[in-house]
This record gives C-alpha cells, sequence and structure tokens, in this order.
C-alpha cells in the first residue's frame, strides 16, 4: 500500500459539475485531487509517472463519495450507541456503499442520553476516522411534535431549550450542523433565530405546522425539511400545509428518502421538479437494521420489526428509519424517476456538500479537492471507494 495516497484513475466516466469526461483521469496526490481531465490534457512533465501504474475504470463511472446528513445507524449499530465501536461499524458500512461523509444523526432522548452522543462525536471527531468521516452532529428532536412522532419517544418530546444548544456549542463548538425540530412549538421561531446565528442549519421535522406557520419559521431562518412528505402535514389544495410549504419555498432545502417505500416515485418525481438549483438532498435515514436484513431491532429505544426490508416500530404502524444506502438512493432515482447519472450525483453528493458549507473541499470531483471518490460499473454496482485518498480496498491508496 502507498501511504502517500498518490494515484491515477483513468478510462473513467468522470462525472463533474459542469460536465461527463469520457475516458477520463483523475489523479491523486496525498489524499487530494490535483488533476481531472482527458489523457491529452496531461501536463507533458507528469504524463510518465502518471501514467505508470494506473486504476484502469474499464469505462466505468467515477463519482464524488455520497454525503449522507440524515443517517442513524447501520449494520446493528447507532449513534445513540455512543461509542468508538459503533462509529467505526456505522461509518465503514455506510463507507463501502459510496458515503464519505455524513452527520451522525441523534434521536429524542433524554438530555443524558443526547450528552453522551454528542460528546462521543466530538472525541470521535478529534481521533482518526478510518472510514466515512463524521462532519458533526444531526438534532432531530428532541423539540418536535408528538402527532407527527413517528418512530421517535414522545416520551421525551420538548419545546426548543435554547440553553441547551448553547450548553452544547460552548462546549463542542461547531460540532451540531443541523437541528431538527417543529417550527409550531413554543419558543421555536427564537430557536431557529439562535440557529442560524450560529451557523447551524435549522429544519422542519416531525410537524404540524401550518403553511403559515412554516413561512414565518422561513422568515427566521428556517432553510431546511426532514424526509419531506414523511411525519408533517399534508398538502391539500386548500391547506398547504408543512409539504405545500416545502414544496412552494424555494428557501427551503428538501430531504427525501428515495427508497420507493417513505415517498412514491411520483411524488418523489414532482419534488424534484419544484426543488430546483440545489435545493434537493437525498438521504438514507438509515437505522441499525441496514445491511443486515430482516429481524428485531431498536430505534431510539423503541423495538422495530424489519420485514421485506421495510422497517416499522413492532408496536403500530409507523416507519422507523430505513434500510436505505446511499447508492441505492441513487440507483432508484436513477431508475424509477428518469433522473440521469450525473443529475443524481448532484443530489447525492453536492448539494449537501453546499447545504453543510463543505463544497470547497468535497462533494464534486475538481482539482484541489478531497479525493472523496465512488468509482462504479456501468449498472452503479459499486467497484471501489475513496476518502480522502484512502480506499476500501488494500493495494489502491
Amino acid at each position: 500500500m502507498n501511504n502517500s495516497h498518490s494515484f491515477t484513475i483513468s478510462n473513467a466516466a468522470v462525472v463533474t459539475l459542469d460536465s461527463v469526461i469520457e475516458h477520463g483521469i483523475v489523479r491523486v496526490e496525498d489524499g487530494n485531487i490535483v488533476f481531472v481531465g482527458t489523457e491529452d490534457e496531461l501536463p507533458a512533465d507528469k504524463r510518465s509517472l502518471w501514467l505508470d501504474g494506473v486504476i484502469d475504470a474499464g469505462g466505468g463511472w467515477l463519482l464524488p463519495g455520497f454525503i449522507d446528513v440524515h443517517v442513524h445507524g447501520g449494520y446493528g449499530e447507532d449513534f445513540m450507541n455512543a461509542n468508538r465501536q459503533a462509529f467505526d461499524t456505522i461509518t465503514k458500512f455506510h463507507r463501502d456503499h459510496g458515503t464519505t461523509a455524513m452527520l451522525a444523526t441523534t434521536m429524542t432522548q433524554s438530555r443524558d442520553a443526547l450528552d453522551r452522543a454528542i460528546r462521543a462525536v466530538y472525541v470521535y471527531r478529534h481521533e482518526r476516522m478510518p472510514y466515512a468521516q463524521l462532519e458533526g452532529v444531526h438534532l432531530e428532536g428532541p423539540f418536535v411534535n408528538p402527532k407527527y412522532k413517528g418512530a421517535q419517544n414522545d416520551a421525551y418530546m420538548i419545546d426548543p431549550q435554547i440553553d441547551w444548544l448553547e450548553d452544547w456549542n460552548s462546549r463542542y463548538p461547531g460540532l451540531i450542523k443541523q437541528v431538527s425540530l417543529a417550527p409550531e412549538r413554543h419558543g421555536a421561531l427564537e430557536a431557529i433565530r439562535w440557529l442560524r446565528a450560529h451557523h447551524i442549519n435549522a429544519a422542519a421535522a416531525h410537524t404540524d405546522a401550518t403553511y403559515e406557520r412554516i413561512e414565518a419559521a422561513v422568515e427566521a431562518g428556517l432553510n431546511q425539511a426532514v424526509h419531506t412528505f414523511n411525519a408533517m402535514s399534508p398538502l391539500h389544495h386548500r391547506n398547504p400545509g408543512t409539504a405545500g410549504a416545502v414544496l412552494s419555498d424555494d428557501r427551503i432545502v428538501a430531504e427525501v428518502i428515495a427508497d420507493g417505500i417513505h415517498v412514491h416515485p411520483a411524488v418523489i418525481r414532482i419534488l424534484a421538479k419544484t426543488k430546483r438549483d440545489h435545493n434537493l438532498i437525498l438521504i438514507t435515514d438509515a437505522m441499525s437494521a441496514a445491511g443486515l436484513g430482516d429481524g428485531q431491532y431498536e430505534l431510539g429505544g423503541l423495538p422495530v420489526t424489519v420485514t421485506n426490508g421495510v422497517a416499522k416500530l413492532t408496536q403500530g404502524d409507523s416507519l422507523a428509519g430505513s434500510t436505505l444506502t446511499m447508492i441505492d438512493a441513487v440507483k432508484f432515482v436513477v431508475h424509477n424517476l428518469g433522473v440521469t447519472i450525473p443529475e443524481a450525483s448532484v443530489l447525492a453528493s453536492y448539494n449537501a456538500a453546499r447545504q453543510l458549507g463543505i463544497a470547497d473541499r468535497t462533494g464534486s470531483i475538481a482539482a484541489g479537492k478531497q479525493a472523496d471518490l465512488v468509482w462504479t460499473n456501468s449498472d452503479l454496482d459499486i467497484k471501489e471507494v475513496w476518502v480522502k485518498g484512502i480506499s476500501n480496498r488494500k493495494g489502491h491508496s
């Protein structure tokens, strides 16, 4: 293994933000991309060195690594377990399915449980992260509405507590990247203003908010919607609800779970037609069962049964996260929505990087950015993944 993380990938359909470079070449040095182009464009003084021992992509796709802003776990572990073994297991599993960066997403739980999870992510980020990189924390709850609790535990649902947010932000500066809440709860607008003043994305989640309340929240700074159409007041032609506000307001970036279970393909197609200009993000909302098949699991302290890949609370009929991976989300929108592979790449990578403020270093393939890359065959089956130039296959880093 080359410890410098320097290599060349050739003969790839390289997906950049602007185009697809057929028979493209990407050169990586010390974990960063230094060249993207064709063989004819190679610097003359580098040609022989860069073309020595290349990785031949065989005409397959080379995509930017996927970024998942909403993921709870995978392969038997949950971020609420709050330990290195859990984090390694989750980040390795999702890395192998194309995710190179993610937000550790919490559940509606006690203050102590949230404290433990947040601190564990802080510690993990200050050590070596060998797999997909944790960019920070996404707090999903506890400031949500029991009416649309979904698989969240309503015993811990409360009004937004700005003092909690201030405490976490002072102890772990910049760690919390997204807080998902119900804008109709008492104190929510003030909390949204606080979040945006501290450069934290504020997302509508598990909410019964009216259209008017969402618009007021947007004026306060609300800029995102969690798993659009799920656990929110629905669209009606005389009462647009949260869903109508998300569809109609370009200031709201919409997450969507593209698995054909949470949202009908036709509805995702409508969403994609309304959310332009980088306002749509693919997420997994994956829970611990992802990668393990059917059986009995737990999410946020609540028992979950997975049958035919569909996760639901054992008591009741609420969907409980998903068993989705990002590569399967990409495949779903390509095969069921008529989205092109370059368009799907933007939904899975760049848009999330842009929303997180990290597009200057990841989320697309360009010189100067991290070598966060996914190589697939023509059918989008993953061949290899690199995170900062480090491969998930021995010998290719």
